[in-house]
């Protein structure tokens, strides 16, 4: 293979680009093309046309296009026509590429399977940008096949032009056998395997001079290492792309905003333990001691963002979390149970305040967004029915206390109007609930806000990439984010270590070849990217994207934009709501009644706080709590939230079920006036107020309640008498029920007790009192019914004659 010179000039001779005025190649063209492209390459593959052959030999280079449907998909065109009998037999692959026809690209069809995985853990350097030099790759080898694998070696290839549009980069990356497109075997560097047994593994390394790698000019070429054997059998290959940017090439830079999430699933209940000395916050589980930990998740997040010009996306209840597990706290033996005793000392505490000194050291100078207090799911909220409306207030008020709990803690002042709906999806019960809560800025994916076109007036939601800020209506903007970047990081969770690395150079070297063919697309037109990772990024994801970002900015293609940059001068636009709400985000969002339960709690909580002499001690964790329990993070684990909603409701239960009358069966009263005692019992962690007792009787003629309310007041976990005068007025059993209300508005509270009151002693005045008192009734009853009588009338009405 002859070397390619390696040069910073664009080969405008072998790509050409339609441009509309607007700077964005038009459908009508592309699609023209695609089909230009189609017919080309089918009589290529039917051996027609050698002339055609002849002229791309000598180095027209066909265009790379958008994908095109499975139906018209292009067939693979092989490198070679010299069938050969493979040397063993899998039944778990199919040998494909030269020599094979059974293998059809991802795009068009089945995936390809063979016999040998390959494994590409390293590629340095990251970018070309020198003519000399070497490109060393490394990985590893594995035979997953039933038979001896003999006679083979590691090889690399090239693709022969760099790839011209994103669209074209998603199907090189999405091919599964090797095509033309590929390019040849770079002869003389390649690396012997021995023979591999079934189950064998065997580590590789390639050390490949630039000038031979023919990579001829800026851009993302398509990097392919294979495993074949001499007469040109592919056993296995792996895919990735070779970014080139030579030193002297001035593009205009992509404005780059990277968002950074620092959030966790929630782990702290309402239930606190209290003493006289201090207040215990009850967690779930110790899970965040491990996170929170040198090499866990939420240190390697902060550790790695710290090196970045990014914009900090914090949740507040993570940091309230770090805090209060700084300050002492308990693990629950059992998660959502009521009893604060039944808990052990959680053990992070140390590690909890290490990483919120550390983040608050790497957000000292950067945008910082506050994100709504637990990050609540907007979009299951907008859509939960009534209650996800009962819900607005609170979540509000959480919002405006979480910017409270950031600035405090990292000594910032955070930006707390922004709004991030699960995938990105915004239509207009999500932006009218976003603006209930205060929110003015949401974080929209690109496929569901377009753009108003000046020049023209039309609303376009394709082109090249540029995210930009968009105006919805007055009170709104949506600032569009990268939907292929973004999809690339929620499926791609590759770890940390060392069994990571393959996945990590893959998203590494993806998202270098997104960003310069981005920039490739419009050399000279300056446009922006914004960058949205998942939620709940793993720390092999933040590295990943940390070395593309560094790569970008050291190489010139990319530069860093702050957040507050990207929101300005926003270009009117409206919502796309053609499609619906997707069917897979409405399949993971919080039910309708679990928004309504989390209500009723919510009215329950109010209640409870009544009768507390310090409600806001309660109520602040518990109100938390609820916030919680419609977080975001807990979509597609309904386990976990079920699990911690009726956590939250059990811990109310509980409380209101701890203030109560003592039952009691029988009480005696002597004498005709006395008091009646009936025990409260408190068993919350303060001061019982806000409560009142009454008495009611079933034969009030015999004995009657003096007082007509009682209140009471209870210090914390004790049980408290209170005495209610009576006054009897005959001897006798009389049936009492004992009720307490709140004082405020008069509520019944608990359940009501039902007792005998056993009237002895009352004075024969008393008796005689009573006596003709009854006396005197039974006289006026005759009377009346002599003379109903005497006039011929009926007898009244409630007297039988």
């Amino acid at each position: 293979m002859t070397p390619r010179p390696f040069t910073g000039a664009v080969r405008t001779d072998v790509e050409v680009a339609v441009v509309a005025r607007d700077g964005r190649c038009t459908r009508a063209i592309v699609a023209a093309v695609a089909a230009l492209s189609v017919v080309l390459s089918v009589a290529l593959s039917a051996g027609l046309g050698t002339g055609l052959g002849t002229v791309l030999s000598a180095g027209l280079v066909m265009p790379v296009l958008p994908p095109v449907p499975a139906a018209a998909a292009v067939p693979s065109v092989p490198l070679a026509a010299v069938p050969s009998v493979p040397s063993y037999e899998s039944p778990r692959a199919t040998p494909s590429g030269p020599g094979h026809g059974s293998g059809r690209d991802r795009v068009g069809g089945h995936r390809s399977s063979y016999a040998v995985t390959v494994r590409l853990a390293s590629a340095s350097p990251a970018v070309l940008r020198r003519p000399d030099g070497r490109l060393t790759l490394s990985g590893t080898v594995v035979n997953h096949s039933r038979q001896r694998v003999t006679g083979a070696h590691v090889g690399v290839r090239t693709g022969p032009a760099a790839l011209g549009t994103r669209s074209g980069l998603a199907v090189a990356a999405g091919r599964t056998d090797l095509t033309r497109a590929d390019g040849e075997e770079i002869s003389g560097h390649v690396h012997r395997l021995p023979s591999l047994a079934p189950g064998a593994r065997r580590d590789f390394r390639l050390r490949v001079p630039v000038p031979e790698l023919g990579a001829d000019g800026a851009g993302a070429y398509g990097l392919t290492v294979d495993v074949a054997r001499e007469d040109g059998a592919v056993l296995g290959l792996a895919r990735t792309f070779l970014p080139v940017y030579p030193e002297g090439t001035a593009y205009q830079p992509l404005r780059t905003t990277v968002l950074w999430p620092i959030t966790d699933i929630p782990h702290m209940e309402a239930l606190t333990l209290r003493t006289p000395e201090s207040v215990r916050p009850v967690f779930r589980d110790d899970a965040l001691a491990a996170a929170f930990a040198g090499g866990g998740r939420l240190w390697r997040l902060v550790e790695t963002g710290a090196r970045l010009p990014v914009t900090w996306a914090v949740d507040p209840d993570l940091v309230a979390q770090a805090r209060a597990m700084a300050d002492g706290y308990r693990v629950a033996r059992t998660p959502g149970a009521t009893d604060p005793r039944r808990t052990t000392a959680g053990r992070g505490g140390r590690a909890a305040a290490a990483w919120l000194a550390a983040l608050k050291r790497a957000v000292r100078g950067q945008d910082v967004i506050a994100l709504p207090y637990a990050d609540p799911d907007l979009a299951s909220l907008a859509r939960g029915g009534p209650g996800g409306e009962a819900l607005a207030g609170l979540l509000r008020r959480a919002s405006r206390a979480g910017k409270d709990v950031v600035d405090r803690e990292l000594d910032t002042d955070a930006r707390a109007d922004v709004a991030w709906p699960a995938g990105g999806v915004v239509d207009a019960g999500i932006a009218g609930y976003a603006e209930r809560l205060g929110l003015g800025t949401v974080l929209a994916s690109g496929s569901t806000v377009a753009r108003l076109r000046r020049s023209s007036g039309a609303l376009v939601t394709g082109g090249a990439t540029d995210d930009r800020a968009v105006g919805l209506g007055e009170r709104m903007t949506a600032l569009t984010y990268d939907t292929t970047v973004a999809s690339l990081l929620a499926q791609s969770r590759p770890g940390a270590g060392a069994a990571g690395a393959p996945l990590r150079l893959r998203v590494r070297q993806r998202l270098l070849a997104e960003s310069l063919t981005a920039v490739r697309e419009l050399p000279y037109a300056p446009r922006a990217l914004m960058v949205v990772p998942p939620r709940r990024m793993s720390a092999g994801a933040a590295r990943a994207v940390s070395e593309a970002v560094s790569e970008g900015l050291g190489a010139g293609w990319l530069e860093p934009s702050r957040l507050e940059a990207a929101a300005q001068d926003p270009e009117p636009g409206q919502l796309r709501e053609a499609g619906g709400y997707p069917v897979a985000l409405r399949a993971s969002e919080l039910p309708a009644r679990s928004l309504a339960a989390v209500a009723r709690d919510q009215r329950r909580l109010g209640t409870l706080s009544k009768v507390l002499s310090d409600p806001g001690r309660t109520t602040a964790s518990a109100y938390a709590a609820m916030a919680r329990a419609v977080s975001t993070s807990w979509r597609g684990n309904p386990a976990g939230a079920r699990s911690y909603r009726r956590g939250v409701s059990r811990y109310l239960t509980a409380s209101i079920d701890s203030v109560r009358l003592v039952p009691k069966s029988k009480v005696t009263v002597a004498g005709q006036s006395a008091t009646i005692p009936v025990t409260v019992d408190n068993g919350l962690q303060q001061d019982l107020t806000g409560v009142e007792l009454r008495v009611a009787s079933s034969r009030p003629e015999r004995l009657a309640a003096v007082d007509r309310a009682v209140g009471v007041q209870a210090s914390r976990a004790v049980s408290r008498t209170v005495r209610v005068g009576v006054r009897a007025h005959a001897n006798g059993p009389v049936r009492l029920t004992a009720q307490l209300y709140t004082s405020s508005d008069g509520r019944p509270w608990g359940r009501p007790i039902i007792f005998t009151a056993d009237v002895r002693s009352v004075p024969s005045g008393a008796v005689a009192f009573v006596a003709g008192g009854v006396g005197l009734m039974m006289l006026a009853a005759a009377f009346r019914l002599r003379r109903a009588q005497a006039r011929g009338g009926a007898p009244p009405p409630g007297v039988r004659g």
